[in-house]
């Protein structure tokens, strides 16, 4: 790989400090350089190889922006076994995931849910596919398709107001990566131990200029078929606390066979005539395939029983059986064109993610009249005890089989226009920068669903429906229930007589959220100091339309609200020297709750009640943020960040029940707003090649290192038999330390990585809010992950991976570490491909 470096100089108070940076890093910063002098001069090409030239120019990236940012390149992603945007982003500071069958699935950043950050593909809002969510799923994009994942840590004015932990900005590939014709091919294959299965992947890109190298074309897709597998016990918290000695009132069996399919491409062009204007056209999309058969196990004592105990049990068998396709497509077309001292650049985006689950056996369960004498090995790793009659097939019958189909539509559409404007006054150079933005999103669901009684057809047995055996790590799982023979018998029954009418019905909902905004930010220049101050205002439109069933009677629900933020901005940086600089930052923030906790169904049976709140307020966040970076040669830096949120009309799950118009119900589950919660944190980062520090052959090592310490607490408030109960907890999904650590060597064709992945526990939810030993806890987990490269010549490289090495568990538990909520193990996976590039 060849680098060609700019070297940008600066002139501030009589002293010059050269800059150099990488062309792909100019590209990335875009305005960023706005304060750079017109002095800029091609050094000679300087040959760098592999992942170090690209932690020097993400590092550039970071160094030159205005506001606190992590970046991680296509290189790097290339490096380590990361399968999509979310593994990738796992190795930045003060970034973790949230894992779904052992796949990163979502980010959370600074000890912030998914649900408070916000993604973007080429600066366009990301609707989420989910029909209760705004979290992205990451796992979607593919990471062979994403040319760099910029977080912003900090927001300016310029930039959506709508995450309180940072927004995650995906780019693309563009021709203008590269300076000629660029090619990728690669194609492999993985195998799963837990399932001993293999998968393929594929991925293709390719780009190149025409017209003189005024017009770029780039091309890219993707395809991977991943099958693997896992093992579950888990007790969701049964547990009887009220004793001397904990004890199980019921638990469950699971396994899990699943095939994931990832499909995706891009479509990019380019087109810059001359120096002062540049347009371009951003296209994605990507299918994600998620085909899940579980088998699941139910064992209810008829009295809670302690570890080692035998009691008398009831059992039942379940199937659940459901493919589910997410789409997500995203389309950016803008320009910008260069006035003396203006640039106007104008961009319009439409985004649509979309869920579509279309015949989903949700549960088919098989019951047993029989009574068994039964227990558990241990409280957190429950192993059934019986004599083995509990597996007889012969003692089950159909009880009921429900199913549903449900089709989720987020669409977002925005335009937004932003100026430019150079100036000077009384020896400070200046840029102004004002804009606008509409956004308009409308979210939708649709679902249908039918429960059918086994005993209109005379509750047939288990035997005329047995699947295959299942390789279960924990026991003797026994009878299997098939999913094909479940199809055959639904062919010859009118589900038109088994409809579901509530579920149906309240889970049909209708949303809309309009935003207008607009900012003006001026960025100051003086001696070694740039100070960024200005101010975004944001006016929210928000309408549902839902229904509300009573005891049967169903009602049409409409709500809606309207309100504005003014946000106030100041970032400054103080350039101690070329490779130092201290940053400072004060930002507001505002974050809409989730469309599941907007829902404005209600559901009202007896005493008993479950509902959305569309009136919650969204939450507000006023941010400080503190810290020093420093340049350590090359692909070297050395950082440390504090961090302080207070966070206003904190959202969270409570019960009203005993209070207003629900003092006569023994439930009513919602969500409503707490005063004030808070989040301060400590981010340490440190990473450095040693080509120029180590003789050889040591001067290939590189290393990687990152340390994230958070604490954070919110009050939440309550009822318990009619009692106001309130307590402070932890934000859910944050984790007090989360680490990471990436040892490298490459020299010459070889290239290896073996990173390490850590997190501390953090809350999962609360259960109920007058008892914290029924809160619910995902335990610490460190993963461990390696790959290898071989250069077998300058076009094809040999790649060998082993994803999660230690085969590391994924455990839930119920306020004490020794209960089990869940424990779910996922085994090894190994992968082999080979790659011809332009490298």
């Amino acid at each position: 790989m060849q680098v060609n470096y700019i070297q940008l100089t600066r002139e501030n108070s009589g002293c010059r400090f050269p800059i150099r940076v990488t062309a792909a890093a100019i590209a990335l910063m875009g305005n960023s350089l706005a304060y750079a002098e017109d002095t800029a001069v091609v050094l000679p090409v300087v040959s760098v190889v592999g992942q170090a030239a690209s932690m020097d120019s993400a590092l550039d990236v970071q160094q030159m922006s205005d506001n606190i940012v992590s970046v991680v390149h296509a290189d790097d992603i290339g490096q380590l076994p990361d399968t999509n945007a979310a593994e990738a982003l796992q190795r930045i500071p003060g970034i973790s995931i949230e894992r779904d069958q052992g796949e990163g699935r979502y980010v959370r950043i600074r000890g912030l849910g998914p649900d408070l950050n916000a993604v973007t593909i080429n600066g366009s809002l990301v609707p989420a596919p989910e029909s209760d969510r705004r979290a992205v799923s990451l796992d979607v994009l593919p990471a062979g398709l994403i040319r760099s994942l910029e977080v912003s840590k900090t927001l300016m004015p310029s930039q959506d107001a709508n995450s309180i932990g940072g927004t995650v900005e995906v780019k693309t590939i563009s021709a203008f990566d590269h300076k000629g014709t660029f090619y990728s091919l690669e194609a492999g294959a993985s195998h799963d131990t837990n399932t001993d299965q293999e998968s393929p992947n594929f991925a293709a890109a390719w780009s190149d200029r025409f017209l003189d190298g005024k017009l770029g074309i780039a091309l890219g897709v993707n395809s991977s078929k991943r099958k693997f597998g896992s093992d579950n016990a888990e007790t969701g918290g049964a547990w009887d606390l009220s004793g001397p000695r904990p004890a199980l009132e019921e638990f469950q069996r699971r396994d899990y066979s699943i095939t994931r399919e990832r499909q995706g491409g891009i479509f990019n062009l380019d087109y810059r005539p001359n120096d002062k204007e540049s347009y371009y056209l951003r296209t994605l999309y990507s299918r994600f395939i998620d085909k899940e058969v579980r088998q699941r196990h139910n064992i209810e004592f008829d009295d809670p029983q302690q570890v080692g105990e035998l009691g008398t049990a009831e059992s039942s068998r379940e199937l659940k059986s459901r493919e589910e396709t997410q789409d997500i497509a995203s389309v950016v077309l803008g320009g910008e064109r260069t006035f003396n001292d203006w640039k106007v650049a104008v961009a319009m985006g439409a985004s649509r993610a979309s869920q579509d689950t279309p015949d989903a056996i949700d549960a088919a369960t098989f019951e047993s009249g029989q009574s068994y004498l039964a227990g558990y090995s241990s409280s957190r790793l429950p192993r059934l005890i019986s004599d083995g009659s509990i597996n007889n097939a012969s003692d089950y019958e159909l009880d009921s089989i429900e199913l549903s189909k449900q089709k989720t539509v987020d669409r977002e559409r925005n335009l937004k226009v932003d100026i430019d404007h150079k100036w000077s006054a009384l020896g400070v150079d200046s840029e102004l920068k004002f804009g606008a933005k509409a956004s308009r999103r409308k979210k939708t669901n649709e679902m249908t669903a039918w429960e059918v009684d086994g005993g209109d057809f005379g509750n047939p047995g288990l035997g005329d429906f047995l699947g295959n055996h299942v390789d279960y790590d924990f026991g003797n799982y026994g009878p299997t229930v098939s999913s094909s023979s479940i199809r055959h018998f639904l062919s010859g029954v009118n589900l038109s007589d088994y409809i579901n009418a509530e579920e149906s019905r309240i889970n049909d909902f209708s949303m809309r959220e309009d935003i207008n905004a607009a900012y003006v930010q001026n960025t100051f220049n003086y001696g070694m100091w740039r100070v960024l101050a200005g101010m975004r205002y944001e006016q929210t439109k928000f309408s549902a339309n839902g229904t509300s069933v009573t005891d049967g009677d169903y009602t049409a629900v409409q709500a809606g609200s309207k309100y504005h933020h003014w946000l106030p901005a100041l970032h400054i940086r103080r350039d101690l020297d070329n490779d130092t600089s201290i940053r400072a930052a004060i930002t507001n923030s505002v974050v809409r709750p989730t469309f599941g906790q907007l829902a404005p169904g209600v559901v009202i049976n007896g005493d008993e009640a479950s509902f959305g709140n569309p009136s919650l307020n969204p939450m507000e966040s006023r941010n400080l943020d503190l810290g020093i970076e420093k340049r350590i040669g090359y692909a070297g830096v050395l950082s440390a960040y504090v961090f302080h949120k207070d966070i206003k009309n904190f959202v969270y799950r409570t019960d009203m029940a005993g209070s207003g118009i629900w003092a006569d119900f023994d439930q009513a589950d919602t969500f409503a707003n707490g005063s004030s919660a808070s989040v301060k944190g400590l981010e340490l980062a440190y990473a450095q090649s040693f080509r120029e520090v180590l003789p050889a052959p040591w001067n290939g090592l590189l290393l990687s290192a990152n340390a994230t310490f958070v604490s954070s607490s919110a009050k939440i408030a309550g009822y318990s038999d009619g009692v106001s109960i309130t307590r402070n907890i932890a934000l859910p999904s944050q984790s007090d330390r989360t680490f990471n650590l990436v040892v490298g060597y490459e020299q010459g064709p070889l290239n290896m990585r073996l990173a390490a992945n850590y997190k501390s526990k953090y809350l999962l939810e609360v259960t109920d809010i007058s008892d914290s030993r029924a809160d619910q806890y995902v335990d610490a987990q460190t993963q461990y992950d390696f790959s290898a490269r071989y250069n077998l010549n300058r076009q094809m490289q040999l790649a060998f991976e082993v994803l999660n090495i230690t085969d590391e568990k994924y455990y839930v538990y119920t306020g004490n570490r020794s209960l089990n909520s869940q424990y779910e193990s996922y085994g090894r996976t190994y992968r082999l491909s080979m790659k011809i590039a332009t490298f």
